[in-house]
């Protein structure tokens, strides 16, 4: 019987506290233990109380000190609970300001059909409207939901349940801040019942290879493209270790000439470059053949990020460097 539900803690928001409301000077984030939040929230104490809810602590961080380190600790102890027979699924409790980038790096390489349901919150345990509470008691509800099985990873926060891939943050304080773009969300922790709408059809399984202690992912950094962009910062990365580049480029995936020839050699050296957008919705896409247009990137060895903003591209293409570093295995990836 599938019917235990795992929590496993990494900080954030969540699990953040200060003085008061207005004393954000004194705020911590990831101050509060996983165990003081279930704690809080009756219906899960009892559920922990009967023995059918654990907790892990995996960290206690600030979601922007999330790292390659962190997120493999993390996808293990996913991968390690799920496979129990017992679990239903599991909770990750996480600050916001990464939480899609760690949703997404655990839909990729955690392979189970049980659920990851990820949370966090808006506002801090200090706050008299904390928003917490409610999201890690919906999190518990979506993970026993039969429903929920096959969807992968996904981010519950207000009620609204959202695909790993599509869903992104929109607002820096609103509690309605995660949304899915040209997509809306797979479904609403309704008060009577979970309700799922549809279901995430562009999903793949990337997985984590056995690594020595201390080995990191292959090195890759984000370079943005904007008015002015001289092609230095292209340079400067590969110059400072960079093994890969995603690019976050204009509408369709489109540079100036600078950058263009900064990335024609990157691509020169064999180092792989991904060319996402800085648009919030849509593809890019190889249509424009002028000097640092899609079409000329692709053709000088760029690989295409599909939908993929440039913080998700450059997740992807870490875990592909695992195996390949060639562009048209690389593009397949992006395509899925």
């Amino acid at each position: 019987m599938t019917s235990t539900i795992v929590i496993l803690g990494t900080g954030g928001t969540i699990a953040g506290r200060s003085g008061s409301a207005q004393d954000n000077v004194a705020y911590r984030a990831g101050s509060v233990g996983v165990d003081e939040l279930v704690a809080a929230v009756p219906p899960l104490a009892a559920l922990a109380q009967a023995g059918r809810l654990q907790h892990e602590q995996v960290a206690n961080v600030d979601s922007k000190d999330m790292d390659h380190a962190l997120w493999q600790a993390l996808a293990r102890a996913a991968a390690r609970h799920l496979a129990r027979p017992e679990v239903a699924g599991v909770v990750v409790t996480h600050g916001t300001d990464t939480l899609e980038e760690t949703a997404w790096f655990l839909d990729l390489t955690v392979q189970n059909e049980k659920p990851i349901v990820l949370i966090g919150a808006q506002r801090n345990a200090s706050e008299k409207d904390f928003d917490g509470p409610r999201n890690l008691l919906n999190a518990a509800r979506v993970c026993v939901t039969s429903e929920a099985r096959g969807k992968g990873a996904m981010i519950v926060l207000n009620n609204q349940i959202n695909a790993a891939r599509e869903v992104t943050k929109t607002h820096t304080s609103d509690v309605e801040t995660f949304k899915s773009g040209d997509f809306g969300f797979l479904g609403v922790a309704d008060n009577d019942r979970v309700i799922f709408s549809r279901a995430p059809t562009r999903r793949q399984h990337v997985p984590l290879k056995a690594m020595k202690e201390g080995e990191k992912l292959p090195a890759v950094e984000i370079v943005a493209m904007y008015g002015g962009a001289d092609g230095k910062l292209v340079r400067s990365a590969v110059a400072n270790g960079a093994k890969g580049l995603v690019i976050q480029g204009l509408g369709w995936g489109n540079v100036n000439v600078p950058m263009y020839e900064a990335i024609q050699e990157v691509l020169a050296k064999g180092i792989p470059v991904v060319v996402s957008t800085r648009v919030p919705n849509g593809r890019v896409l190889p249509v424009y053949g002028f000097k640092g247009g899609g079409k000329t990137l692709q053709e000088a060895g760029a690989v295409m990020a599909d939908n993929l903003p440039p913080q998700k591209a450059r997740i992807l293409l870490m875990l592909a460097m695992q195996t390949t570093s060639k562009q048209a295995d690389l593009q397949k990836l992006f395509d899925r």
